[in-house]
């Protein structure tokens, strides 16, 4: 099966300028393709899944990918798929974050001399004289069809500033750029990106006279709709430090029934002829099937031992037995009285306000060594403490809290 064909049973395309010219492309190992990152935070996320797997699905077939740390954009914010107006970041965070980003990249792409390259857009966007950047990019591009834009509606609603409005250019300015400097014939990006894609291929056929091409990747969603990649509010991030790999591990391990093929199939790379076989199981091996996609996926991320260490953590709670040596762990200062359990909740991230840890307590939703808590003044004591106590969020959140 050729990796076009395979990006199509995997259920990962979109949208793509012109199937016959770019499954041709890919399919010869000819797409020197890039995606772009903006640096919005110093870890990427289960989010940046789908592009990181297919950079490294195309990388395999023979094809160059570039990764596009957007220096430049993060500047001005994306406004797609979102509210309110990004948090403005100084030039300083985002070098910062670029450098996460790399770091975290090399585990999914190689990099080197004729293999993977990384660029950052803020070596040529932060350079542009803005008189000369209207004369020469703003003419080519219509308001009418910008604010037509589905990257623009939710934005338009609340008030869309000029700045967000800029973005739209300046990803289209960015393929313009490596087509023209780094020989970049493909862009691949998030469905929600499609109409900043068809900018930059306008703006490539305006300029240059040449065909550029784009694709879009299917959003990874859930059976009701909603983008995976968080929970409890919160991204699961692929940083160990932020997400440690028993929390990535529970996250897949814990997806909807509906959701774990789906899941398998985009996101892994077990073969398309072993995935169908999987399909076929009885229903009642559906845990099996959510405990194959969450190990490969944690491999994948964290490396074997981080994925057996999680996997050994799992079954000691949902099993019974086995080593909890790698669940989640708190070390607290406490005072010699015990911590309440409100605090206890705080202290390891379990609540984000004492309203909240009331409300969950309240609700049923809270257990200290198996036994429910049902008083908002319940004191752990030091000494039990010093030995250790898990606490249970949920049905599937654990944490272990002990004294230093």
């Amino acid at each position: 099966m050729k990796i076009y064909d395979e990006l199509k049973a995997r259920g990962l395309i979109a949208q793509v300028t012109d199937e016959e010219k770019v499954s041709e492309l890919i399919n010869s190992g000819g797409a020197k393709f890039y995606i772009g990152f903006d640096c919005t935070a110093d870890s990427l996320t289960a989010g940046h899944f789908m592009a990181l797997t297919l950079m490294r699905r195309l990388q395999m077939a023979g094809n160059k990918p570039v990764a596009l740390i957007g220096g430049g954009t993060t500047m001005i914010g994306d406004p797609t798929g979102r509210t309110d107006m990004r948090k403005m970041l100084s030039r300083e965070d985002i070098d910062h974050n670029a450098a996460c980003f790399k770091k975290q990249m090399e585990k999914f792409i190689e990099f080197g001399p004729g293999k993977a390259e990384m660029v950052n857009n803020a070596d040529w966007l932060l350079q542009l004289n803005y008189v000369e950047l209207l004369r020469e990019v703003g003419a080519c591009f219509s308001v009418n069809n910008m604010l037509r834009a589905e990257c623009y509606k939710q934005r338009m609603e609340k008030g869309l500033s000029f700045l967000e409005f800029n973005y739209m250019i300046m990803q289209s300015y960015d393929f313009y750029w490596l087509f023209k400097n780094k020989g970049c014939n493909l862009e691949f990006g998030g469905d929600d990106q499609w109409s900043n894609m068809l900018g930059g291929t306008e703006l490539i056929r305006r300029k240059l006279g040449e065909d550029a091409h784009a694709m879009t990747i299917t959003l990874l969603t859930d059976s009701q709709g909603k983008k995976m990649g968080k929970t409890a509010g919160n991204a699961v991030w692929l940083d160990p430090e932020k997400t440690s790999p028993f929390e990535f591990y529970q996250y897949w391990r814990n997806v909807g029934d509906g959701d774990v093929m789906k899941c398998i199939r985009m996101l892994t790379f077990i073969p398309i002829e072993e995935i169908e076989e999987i399909e076929k199981w009885d229903p009642s091996r559906i845990n099996e099937k959510k405990e194959l996609l969450a190990y490969e996926l944690t491999t994948l991320v964290h490396g074997k031992d981080e994925a057996d260490k999680a996997k050994e953590a799992s079954h000691a709670l949902f099993a019974g037995g086995g080593d909890d040596s790698n669940m989640p762990t708190t070390e607290l200062d406490v005072p010699e009285e015990g911590l309440g359990i409100i605090d206890l909740m705080l202290a390891c991230s379990l609540a984000a306000s004492k309203g909240e840890a009331r409300r969950l307590i309240q609700q049923g939703g809270v257990s200290v060594d198996g036994e429910k808590v049902t008083d908002f003044a319940l004191v752990i004591e030091r000494a039990r403490l010093a030995d250790g106590v898990k606490i249970k969020k949920g049905k599937k959140i654990f944490h272990k809290a002990i004294a230093k």
